[in-house]
C-alpha cells in the first residue's frame, strides 16, 4: 500500500486498536525492572529488531489489511513507545556491520542474524543511517515508512534519503524522522588504517615463526597464534574492510605466510556474514590459520618447484591435509588445542562433493568451517604469485569461475556470502573506467543493487599519469541528468601498468 491508497477498513482499524492495546499491555508487564538500564535497551531494541523485521515481511507478503500486517504494526508500534516512554528517546541507527538502540550497540548472534541483515541492507538500500521516532508515533506512521523503505528511490545515498524524507513528509508523517548515515572523522578512519596494519604485520611475523617451528620440529608458541587470531577477530568486528585491503599485498617471497594470515582474514569475515558469534569466529580464524600446516611436512623443493610434478611430486603435495592433521594431533598433546581445526585441515581439499583429496574412506559431510576455509583459500591462492604460477588470475575472473562453476566444488551459498563481502569486483581489483582512468577497488558498494559498482580508488588522470594516493570515488555516484559519472569497462592486470596494488592499502 502506497500513502495516496485508502485507509483500512473500520473493522481492521478496531482490530488493529485492540491489538496495540494487548502488545502495549504485554510488552509494559515484562522487564520493569531493567528498564533505563543497558540491559534493558538490548533487550527490548533485539526485540524492537525482530518485530520490524515480522512487519517488513508481512507487509511485502500480504496486503495492508491483512490481520497478520495490522498486528505486526501494532506490535511494533507498541514497542517502540514502550521504549520511548523508558528512555525518552528512541534511534534506531546503522553503523557499518552493527545496529545501536540511541548509544547502545545491539549484539549480534545466529538467532537474530536474519533480521539484523535485513535490516542494516534496508538501511543501506535507502540511504538511510538513522530512525528517530518521536512521542506519539503511531501504527499507521510504521505502516507508511515500511511501504516506502520497500521500494527504493533511484540516485546516490544522499538522493536517497531526500526523496525518501520528502515522500514521509508529503504523506503527513512527522512524529518518525530519518537521518543520514554516520561518516568516519578522518582521523577515525586512519586509526583504524593503523590499527589494521599492526594486526595484519604482527600475524605474518606469528604465522611466520609457526610455520618454521614445526618445519624444525619445534614447539610453537600456541599461545601467541591465539592472540593473534583474536586481534583479527577483534579489528574485522570493529572495521573490516582496512583489513581486508591488506590482503592484497601477497607477498611473492613469504607467500606461505601471508595466504595463511589471509585465508584466516577472508574465513572470519565470512562467518562473520553468516552471524556466527565471537567465539565461534575466534574458533574458525583459528582453523584457517593452520589449515596449511601440514605443508611444512613436504619437502621445500617439491612445494617451490616452477615446473610441473612428477606423480611422487604430487602424492607428495596432496598428502599436506592428513600431514596437518598429524601435526595438529601432536600440538594437541602438548597444548590445549581446537578439534575443529583437525578437521579443517583435513577437509579444506576435499570439495562439496568430495571429489577432492584427501578421498575419505566412507560417505561424509564437509564441516561448515572447512566449506568457509575452502571458498578462502581458493580465492587467495589463485590470486596470489607463486613458483608454478607466475602471472595470478584476475580477482573479478577468479570470483566469476567460483560462482558459475560447479567443478571448483565449492559450497555456493558461501560464495554468495563471500560475492557479498568482497563485490564481484573484489578489493584489489584494477579497473579501467570509461573516463579511461586506472582505478583499484577499494571496498563493496553498501547499496545492495550497486554491488557491480564499488568504491574505487582513482589512481590515473585519463592520459595513465599515475597518482598517489589517488581520490576514493563512488561508482554509483550520478551526474544532474542521472547517468552514472564513472563505469567500469573492463579490469587489467595491474604489472602491465608497474603497479603494486598492495601500495595503495598501506
Amino acid at each position: 500500500m502506497t500513502p495516496d491508497e485508502p485507509r483500512p477498513t473500520p473493522a481492521a482499524g478496531v482490530r488493529s486498536t485492540q491489538t496495540l492495546a494487548r502488545a502495549t499491555m504485554q510488552v509494559s508487564a515484562a522487564g520493569d525492572s531493567d528498564r533505563g538500564d543497558d540491559s534493558f535497551v538490548r533487550r527490548a531494541g533485539r526485540e524492537l529488531v525482530r518485530d520490524l523485521y515480522a512487519a517488513l515481511r508481512a507487509m511485502k507478503l500480504y496486503p495492508v489489511e491483512n490481520a497478520a500486517v495490522q498486528k505486526s504494526l501494532a506490535e511494533l508500534a507498541a514497542r517502540a513507545l514502550e521504549m520511548l516512554e523508558a528512555e525518552s528517546e528512541l534511534q534506531v541507527r546503522a553503523s557499518g556491520e552493527f545496529i545501536f538502540i540511541n548509544t547502545t550497540r545491539l549484539r549480534i548472534d545466529l538467532d537474530n542474524y536474519a533480521s539484523f541483515s535485513h535490516l542494516l541492507t534496508i538501511f543501506r538500500t535507502n540511504g538511510v543511517g538513522s530512525v528517530q521516532v518521536h512521542e506519539g508515533a503511531a501504527a499507521r506512521d510504521w505502516m507508511i515508512l515500511l511501504s516506502l523503505l520497500h521500494g527504493a528511490p533511484q540516485g546516490s545515498i544522499d538522493e536517497r534519503l531526500e526523496k525518501l524524507s520528502a515522500k514521509l513528509e508529503g504523506a503527513g508523517v512527522t512524529r518518525i524522522t530519518l537521518g543520514p548515515p554516520t561518516q568516519q572523522a578522518s582521523g577515525d578512519v586512519e586509526k583504524a588504517k593503523e590499527r589494521a596494519k599492526r594486526t595484519y604485520s604482527q600475524s605474518v611475523v606469528v604465522a611466520k615463526d609457526l610455520m618454521t617451528s614445526v618445519r624444525m620440529g619445534k614447539t610453537p608458541n600456541i599461545k601467541k597464534v591465539k592472540r593473534v587470531v583474536q586481534g583479527i577477530v577483534d579489528q574485522i568486528l570493529n572495521e573490516e574492510t582496512s583489513l581486508i585491503g591488506l590482503t592484497t599485498i601477497r607477498d611473492y617471497d613469504e607467500y606461505t605466510f601471508t595466504h595463511s594470515v589471509n585465508v584466516c582474514i577472508f574465513s572470519v569475515a565470512i562467518g562473520r556474514r553468516l552471524g556466527l558469534n565471537k567465539l565461534q569466529l575466534y574458533d574458525l580464524g583459528l582453523a584457517a590459520l593452520f589449515h596449511d600446516i601440514g605443508k611444512q611436512r613436504v619437502p621445500t623443493e617439491v612445494l617451490n618447484k616452477s615446473g610441473g610434478l612428477t606423480d611422487d611430486e604430487w602424492r607428495l603435495i596432496a598428502a599436506h591435509p592428513w600431514l596437518g592433521v598429524l601435526t595438529l594431533f601432536q600440538l594437541r598433546g602438548q597444548q590445549e588445542f581446537p578439534y575443529r581445526a583437525m578437521v579443517v585441515a583435513m577437509e579444506h581439499h576435499m570439495k562439496t562433493d568430495l571429489t577432492g583429496y584427501p578421498r575419505p574412506i566412507r560417505p561424509r559431510k564437509m564441516s561448515m568451517y572447512s566449506k568457509i576455509v575452502a571458498v578462502a583459500d581458493g580465492f587467495d591462492a589463485a590470486t596470489s604469485r607463486r613458483s608454478y604460477q607466475t602471472t595470478p588470475m584476475n580477482p573479478a575472473l577468479v570470483m566469476q569461475e567460483m560462482r558459475d562453476n560447479p567443478r571448483r566444488g565449492m559450497d555456493p551459498v558461501l560464495v554468495k556470502a563471500f560475492v557479498n563481502l568482497t563485490g564481484i569486483y573484489p578489493v584489489g581489483t584494477l579497473v579501467v573506467l570509461d573516463t579511461f582512468e586506472l582505478g583499484i577497488v577499494h571496498a563493496v558498494n553498501p547499496l545492495q543493487d550497486m554491488l557491480s559498482r564499488p568504491i574505487v580508488r582513482v589512481i590515473s588522470d585519463a592520459m595513465g599519469n599515475l597518482v598517489h594516493p589517488g581520490e576514493l570515488i563512488d561508482l554509483a555516484d550520478r551526474d544532474e541528468a542521472g547517468s552514472f559519472r564513472r563505469t567500469i569497462i573492463k579490469t587489467e592486470n595491474p604489472e602491465r601498468y608497474g603497479i603494486r596494488v598492495g601500495d595503495y592499502f598501506v
